[in-house]
């Protein structure tokens, strides 16, 4: 035992009530996979029912059936027929829409669901309009071009805001906490 340094034990590894040794896949649901093709036969029936006019049922369809499973096309083909809905509703729709989601069966949930899509709206649109925006300069470095407007994701992000700020004003803070502490992304 002398020749044992007592600093270099792992004591975590000896307690089994430590957090080293916590299975962190309990954490995560179970999740079953979905195909791009179903995200996409998914996202044609939610257009046919927003061409009829019916963008509240769009809308519910869009939420009710996420596709967490699905890869990283599937989950980007849902989140583009999301932003689609979300831009076709009128600002003063949207309260009476979201207050009608919460009220029904699984509308919370729904709402959650919606939070989260608002999210990586907001993460997608700024994330491509400043990659999209670099130029390179002669001197080596890059300049950053923030004048001149007239880029799509502004008029995006406009809309998502105001989706994000109705939707608090119905489902309260509490929906952002969940959507933070959530494993499960779309």
């Amino acid at each position: 035992m002398a020749s044992l340094n007592w600093r270099t034990i792992n004591i975590d590894a000896l307690d089994p009530d430590s957090p080293a040794n916590f299975d962190l896949s309990s954490l995560t649901p179970a999740i079953a996979p979905v195909s791009t093709a179903d995200v996409q036969a998914l996202a044609s029936q939610i257009r046919q029912l927003l061409r009829g006019g019916d963008s509240e049922g769009a809308l519910q369809g869009a939420l009710e059936n996420p596709p967490y499973g699905a890869d990283d096309k599937g989950k980007d083909i849902h989140l583009a027929t999301v932003i689609e809905i979300l831009q076709s509703i009128r600002q003063s729709d949207m309260s009476p829409m979201l207050s009608r989601i919460y009220s029904s069966p699984g509308g919370p949930e729904a709402l959650d669901v919606l939070m989260k899509y608002i999210y990586k709206g907001m993460s997608q649109t700024s994330a491509s309009s400043t990659t999209r925006n670099i130029a390179p300069q002669a001197t080596g470095f890059s300049q950053i071009h923030s004048r001149g407007g007239g880029e799509g994701g502004g008029q995006a992000m406009s809309v998502l805001l105001s989706w994000h700020e109705k939707l608090v004003e119905i489902a309260g803070p509490g929906s952002i906490i969940r959507v933070m502490t959530d494993r499960r992304t779309v």
